[in-house]
């Protein structure tokens, strides 16, 4: 079975397919010996090499749900990082996020080498639902519920956010479930409402949830879940 090849180097866990797709441009990956072009594609009978490395063939397709603690900088490479991603992550393989959270928030993440998988879930076009638990530093009103679920126009960003669901299930603080990611768009809304978020966890993301897992730990997707995810994400396994 032939696969692009763009494709295969995200599968052996070398980079994203974009990546892949610079590193075929700039003419560092050769497949039988010869410089490959953009759109080759490749059987597991092909020798891949990027640069002087052979390439071991694809690894098995893994989902995680990882617990990233407040702290943590989503990024896999950042010398001025404190802690990274890949701190956490014990595997002989590439593993990379589908949906960011800040520096400051804490909460689930979804970790792939499926790049269709991330291609899916990061196409806000799909409105896949993403729930969060958000505690704010005053008091909230029906007033505050009912503006945040109509939209916010944000300024900064020249966008009005989508409507959404949003509870409150204390005096400050509140669920919100969102069918977008706009860069660090809770905190956004919020402070645009004159509101500041003194924590912000999220709990879910499509049909996962963070669950009992506890800050900096993960698990393996697998059985329905995994098969409800793929499905959600309109992806055929």
């Amino acid at each position: 079975m032939e696969t692009r090849l763009n494709k295969y180097l995200a599968q052996c866990g070398v980079c994203s397919r974009r990546e892949a797709d610079k590193l075929i441009e700039a003419g560092k990956v050769f497949v039988n010996g010869q410089v490959a072009g953009m759109g080759t594609k490749v059987t597991e009978e092909d020798e891949v090499r990027v640069g002087k490395k052979i390439l071991g063939g694809k690894s098995k397709t893994t989902v995680l749900a990882f617990y990233k603690p407040v702290g943590v900088t989503c990024t896999e490479k950042d010398k001025y990082a404190e802690k990274i991603i890949n701190d956490y992550i014990n595997l002989p393989f590439r593993v990379t996020y589908a949906g960011r959270l800040d520096k400051d928030s804490e909460g689930l993440l979804l970790l792939t080498n499926d790049g269709d998988l991330i291609d899916a879930i990061m196409r806000g076009a799909h409105r896949h639902e993403k729930e969060y638990v958000v505690k704010v530093n005053k008091e909230i009103t029906p007033e505050f519920v009912r503006d945040m679920e109509k939209g916010v126009y944000l300024k900064e960003l020249e966008q009005t956010t989508r409507t959404c669901q949003v509870k409150a299930i204390g005096k400050y603080t509140f669920h919100i479930t969102l069918t977008q990611g706009l860069n660090r768009q809770i905190r956004r809304m919020c402070k645009t409402l004159g509101y500041e978020v003194t924590h912000l966890k999220r709990i879910r993301i499509m049909n996962v949830e963070l669950g009992k897992l506890i800050p900096g730990k993960y698990r393996e997707l697998t059985g329905e879940e995994l098969e409800g995810l793929y499905r959600l994400a309109g992806i055929k396994k």
